[in-house]
């Protein structure tokens, strides 16, 4: 009868401490960051604030996860990680997570997910190029050719014709930005009646600040290039540094970056914080769009000029919203990067580019 008090006394304090025992803190919603962090100042950056204040907000637990490296594999266990932890809806800002979504929208179909900027597909462009959406997956897209539009735009109405744009790596998203660009500084340069816009074009190959970026930032800015549009991630802070040094000018992207450097006149943003919290909020109110993707331009502000024009002299926000309302009216005709394969394809007249590498 001892044995048996002995032991029930023992299993009661096994049962205390279980039940003392804090319990493991779960995430619903997650966001895993791709190759930059949370404060790079762009794409990670825009997603992070619309998960942050959606979940702040509507009082729901949220988390981000960086995953170990840069590959599909990482991106998936990361992604492993926020489910183990919880997460009913999980963000991913960016085309890298392409061929991840495709193995973990059918890995973990009652969970959904938020695809910036790419659509699930194996990114294997032969025969063996394999795509498909699921009901839980939402892929998001931006007309960057439009965002990119505004800022060419501005900055040659603002009176600057010699301009540079300077891309990230050569994905899909960047080309928008830069062909916009082009046809936007093409457009004001008609309007203006100006003989010509000489553009400096380049692909950096990666999103980081490197020194290399930004000795040819300020090769570009000694040759007389008075603005230069930063369309990759860190390599804007490359440019802003040269820009501070030569006393020049700089075009964010993504998000608004005035707040970088005060040589950041404005930036060809995309409503990244905004779509996130629509997809968040469709997802609770049960109305998930899963299965569909979409493309946000002007007509829905998914992209723009932040309304601060206070770094400008000439262009002002009146002249900003009739070719804002142009754009929502489709009364523009834009090629984006499939319409037009290379930059010498988009009709350019006035704008003469020139490709360095």
């Amino acid at each position: 009868m001892k044995k048996i008090l002995a032991v029930l006394s023992i299993l009661l304090v096994v049962m205390s401490l279980s039940a003392c025992a804090p319990k493991k803190a779960t995430y619903e919603i997650a966001m895993i960051t791709d190759k930059g962090d949370i404060d790079d100042k762009s794409f990670n950056q825009g997603a992070w604030e619309g998960v942050k204040k959606y979940a702040e907000d509507n009082k729901k637990t949220y988390k981000y996860y960086k995953p170990t490296e840069i590959s599909t594999a990482a991106y998936v266990a990361a992604i492993d990680l926020a489910v183990s932890g919880g997460a009913k809806i999980v963000v991913t800002p960016g085309f890298l997570f392409e061929p991840a979504i495709l193995v973990v929208q059918e890995k973990y179909p009652n969970v959904k997910f938020v695809l910036l900027d790419g659509f699930p597909n194996n990114q294997i462009y032969t025969a063996d190029y394999k795509e498909k959406i699921t009901s839980n997956t939402y892929s998001i897209f931006y007309r960057e050719e439009q965002s990119g539009f505004l800022a060419g735009y501005a900055a040659v109405k603002e009176g600057f014709t010699s301009l540079g744009f300077m891309g990230g790596m050569a994905v899909p998203a960047v080309v928008r930005f830069g062909y916009g660009f082009l046809q936007g500084a093409e457009y004001a340069a008609i309007e203006l009646g100006l003989t010509s816009v000489n553009v400096k074009y380049f692909y950096t190959g990666d999103f980081a600040d490197t020194p290399a970026n930004q000795q040819k930032a300020a090769a570009w800015y000694a040759a007389g290039v008075e603005v230069i549009f930063a369309a990759g991630g860190k390599v804007g802070n490359s440019v802003m540094s040269a820009a501070a040094a030569a006393g020049k000018k700089v075009i964010g992207v993504d998000v608004d970056q005035s707040a970088e450097s005060p040589t950041v006149i404005s930036s060809a943003t995309k409503g990244l914080g905004a779509s996130v919290i629509l997809a968040l909020d469709s997802f609770y109110k049960n109305k998930f769009p899963g299965g569909t993707k979409v493309s946000l331009g002007a007509d829905v502000n998914g992209i723009g000029l932040p309304q601060n024009f206070a770094k400008f002299t000439k262009f002002n926000k009146a002249a900003y919203d009739a070719i804002f309302a142009k754009l929502v009216s489709n009364s523009i005709d834009l090629k984006d990067n499939a319409d037009a394969a290379t930059a010498d394809l988009l009709g350019l007249t006035k704008v003469i580019v020139t490709l360095e590498n």
